[in-house]
């Protein structure tokens, strides 16, 4: 427990340096800090060019509604958002210490609901494919309670649903946003038997496909709350690495610390403090 103190004591402290959106709005984003410590679907899109530019051959691509994704605190596509630099700062921090590990797949997770994981997890995924030499695929792996694709607004007759079923292909099920470099998997309806699908083969082979078939890709997974289930100790043993966003005043002390002790076998990347309702100190922006 010590440990997650300190880590929160630090974001609080060190404000200038390591950033994270509120989540609790999306006009007033408060600090927070994250710490490094140490079938085969078809191509669903093309390789970017030399100025990043991405076609997309086989993915659906839609539009977004702007109010709807501001409503649901969805804002890193936007660089005049007071919010979205703030993505930029962890996301670059995130990439950095994948890169140095060699890691390219990456889960998300909290100690409990309500935390915000599911905004940190769509900002990141957008902020990464800002970058022109990266895609970001987003993967709804929240199977009790997916809402990727209600925070996104979209509305797709096929999702992981579907391709886990085998009544779809991956390329039926992937969209496209409306934002270059960015693809989603949703999952339209929730799952019975999560953590056991979790724990197939399939799913294991989903992963491993996902992660090889594209070098400059990173695959972003929303995942249940730690201790909703054991879903997440059922899938992290197949993914690189993991963050856990704690929102500030969410979960409880004893949450937390059963949290940490679960995520100990995985490559904990760091810990956001989310809904930080203090003051930006950021005044250079």
């Amino acid at each position: 427990m010590e440990r997650i103190k300190l880590a929160i004591e630090k974001a609080k402290a060190s404000r200038t340096d390591l950033l994270s959106p509120n989540s609790s709005s999306s006009h007033h984003p408060g600090d927070a800090g994250i710490f490094i410590e140490h079938d085969s679907p078809e191509r669903d899109e093309d390789t970017p060019d030399d100025l990043g530019a991405v076609q997309y051959a086989q993915t659906a691509v839609v539009s977004m509604d702007p109010v709807h994704l501001e409503r649901h605190r969805v804002v890193a596509h936007q660089k005049a958002h007071p919010a979205s630099w703030a993505f930029d700062v962890l996301r670059t921090q995130v990439l950095q210490k994948m890169d140095e590990s060699g890691w390219r797949t990456l889960a998300i997770t909290s100690p409990s609901v309500e935390s915000g994981k599911t905004v940190v997890a769509i900002n990141l995924a957008i902020s990464i494919a800002q970058q022109t030499n990266r895609t970001a695929l987003l993967v709804d792996f929240d199977l009790r309670r997916p809402s990727v694709a209600r925070s996104l607004g979209l509305n797709r007759p096929k999702s992981l649903n579907d391709f886990l079923d085998g009544h779809a292909n991956l390329a039926e099920a992937l969209v496209n946003p409306g934002i270059e470099r960015f693809v989603v998997l949703p999952t339209n309806r929730p799952v019975n038997g999560a953590s056991e699908l979790l724990a197939s083969a399939k799913v294991g082979k989903l992963i491993k496909d996902l992660r090889e078939r594209y070098s400059d890709r990173i695959v972003i997974f929303d995942l249940p709350p730690v201790l909703a289930a054991d879903d997440v100790m059922s899938v992290l043993p197949r993914v690189d690495c993991v963050l856990m966003v704690v929102g500030s005043g969410v979960s409880t002390q004893t949450e937390i610390e059963e949290a940490m002790n679960r995520l100990s076998k995985a490559n904990l990347m760091g810990i956001v403090l989310n809904k930080d309702e203090s003051p930006t100190q950021n005044a250079y922006y």
